[in-house]
């Protein structure tokens, strides 16, 4: 090639051009809001000189000038491509913010719907990093239909690859539902945002008055919503708990996780766990001094740590193999499940059956949460949602019963009847219909009233109820659990039933779907 040619001096130009279009004054404005650029975000995530941009030189589509300014960028807005993240083949796409405040165009959507598409037919992840003013006003429908194919892509990849989505400026309107659609998302406190109608509409329809934060800020979304299920003080933070996050997971729905170096530093057998369960049945403790000690020393990842904290998920290891985690929390609400926990529970439970990874269930439920308001609001359909995705999850399901398993919610936490494969208890379990106080105060109501000292039969009555009915070996004895285990072998006994289970299979009907109580 003649380098002096004019063929070679219109491309010399054209990168040219792309450089000064990303401007070091315009980092400076993402930098003093607390945010990156796209461009670093992207080289924060992926490993160093394996990126590769597509779609570098496409321009925005024309737009009446009368609506808005036409801005003849370079990209339009949005950076896509793929790469290596920990060595491993990864999609994704950053939206700019810096030109046309990173809304969605036709030309925009169609780059991330191509992204999508490659993602999807080569099974590998792909990552969002959305930071948009939503759509582009000026394109009108076509910006409109752009969501549409970019939703539309979601839903056919669910369940296939995994689809991890970054919210780190506004999500506005119509963008809010990528990554709703998503397996995950990861959120920026104070300086990322999601919401349908921003704070000047519920101002003009509602006349309240209401800041970014406080309608859509991560914390929000991470405690209230759920929508968030990670959140970080900064990007940089955020996108290093991305990477590592990405380590536990398949690039698709027919390969395993990855298995990473064994760590031996973890104990088989620990005394420790002896004496986590109080001697109180009523006394809470915290699952999570549990959970450390059966998994792989510093593997656990938490999900939704801020959302109905009662139950715990998360992804962790044992014996370098990703594991799924679904724990009740008796220091919270005494680990008894409502909406929100079921709902919560039951969609990390379906991610993890989509995506072959085991799930260890650790039990500890009084039964569901009882109230006019919880009735009201449908914990009989949502509580259904967690007895749906248990039993209709094909991978190897665990269950440990560390105390109580009372009622309806024994059955819903995995057991064995609804298709759970190893079924283990505590001596400290208490399986049964309800609990000790509420099973006498209705089986001897009559001589607890007619009693000269109600207080004293009462405790008696429960000691007897615990000992005849609700303790473990009735329960092992009978079948409906496989056996009562010393908690120090239960990390032990855990590795086998894995072993186990390694090449389980199961052929399930065929159908189009199910229908899970929305």
């Amino acid at each position: 090639m003649d380098i002096s040619g004019k063929s070679y001096k219109a491309f010399l130009k054209r990168q040219e051009a792309l450089k000064k279009q990303y401007s070091e004054k315009q980092a400076e404005k993402q930098h003093s809001k607390g945010k990156l650029t796209a461009q670093e975000r992207i080289n924060l995530l992926f490993d160093p000189g394996t990126f590769e941009e597509i779609d570098t030189f496409v321009t925005p589509a024309d737009q009446p000038v009368e609506f808005g300014r036409v801005e003849r960028t370079y990209g339009d807005g949005v950076i896509v491509g793929y790469g290596k993240v920990n060595g491993r083949l990864i999609f994704a796409y950053a939206q700019d913010f810096t030109i046309m405040g990173g809304s969605l165009g036709a030309v925009h959507s169609r780059k991330i719907a191509k992204i999508q598409e490659m993602a999807l037919k080569m099974g590998s992840p792909i990552i969002g990093m959305m930071d948009s003013g939503g759509a582009r006003i000026q394109e009108g429908v076509a910006s409109l239909s752009g969501y549409a194919s970019i939703f539309q892509n979601i839903i056919h990849s669910s369940g296939i690859i995994p689809q991890i989505s970054v919210i780190m400026g506004p999500a506005a309107g119509g963008a809010v539902y990528s990554p709703a659609l998503t397996d995950f998302v990861f959120m920026v406190n104070h300086t990322s945002y999601m919401f349908v109608t921003g704070p000047n509409v519920v101002r003009e329809v509602l006349n309240e008055e209401v800041t970014f934060d406080e309608l859509g800020g991560a914390e929000v979304h991470a405690c209230k919503s759920g929508v968030a299920h990670m959140i970080y003080d900064d990007e940089e933070n955020t996108i290093m708990a991305l990477k590592k996050f990405l380590t536990y997971l398949p690039s698709n729905n027919v390969e395993n996780p990855p298995v990473v170096s064994e760590d031996n530093s973890t104990p088989d057998i620990n005394d420790k766990l002896r004496d986590i369960v109080p001697d109180d049945p009523n006394k809470p403790y915290d699952v999570k001094d549990v959970i450390n000690l059966l998994v792989d020393r510093n593997s656990f990842f938490e999900t939704a740590e801020l959302y109905a904290p009662n139950i715990v998920t998360g992804l962790a290891r044992i014996k370098g193999k990703t594991i799924g985690i679904v724990a009740n929390q008796p220091k919270v609400l005494a680990g008894v499940l409502d909406i929100d926990s079921s709902t919560k529970g039951a969609r990390f439970i379906r991610f993890c059956d989509a995506f072959n990874i085991p799930i260890i269930t650790l039990e500890d439920v009084p039964g569901f949460l009882p109230g006019v308001n919880q009735e009201h609001a449908g914990i009989i359909r949502n509580g259904a949602k967690l007895l749906f995705a248990y039993s209709e999850a094909t991978v190897p399901r665990i269950t440990v019963i560390l105390r109580k398993a009372y009622g309806g919610a024994f059955i819903v936490m995995n057991c064995k009847k609804l298709g759970g494969d190893f079924s283990f208890a505590w001596p400290t379990a208490e399986i049964a219909v309800m609990g000790p106080d509420g099973a006498v105060a209705i089986l001897y109501r009559k001589e607890l009233a007619e009693s000269s000292n109600p207080a004293e039969l009462k405790k008696e009555l429960v000691k007897k109820y615990r000992d005849k009915i609700a303790n473990p070996f009735i329960a092992d004895e009978s079948g409906y659990i496989d056996e009562v285990i010393d908690p120090a072998i239960t990390r032990k006994k855990i590795i086998s039933a894995l072993q186990a289970l390694s090449n389980k299979w199961v052929k399930v009907p065929s159908r189009k779907h199910g229908n899970m109580p929305l």
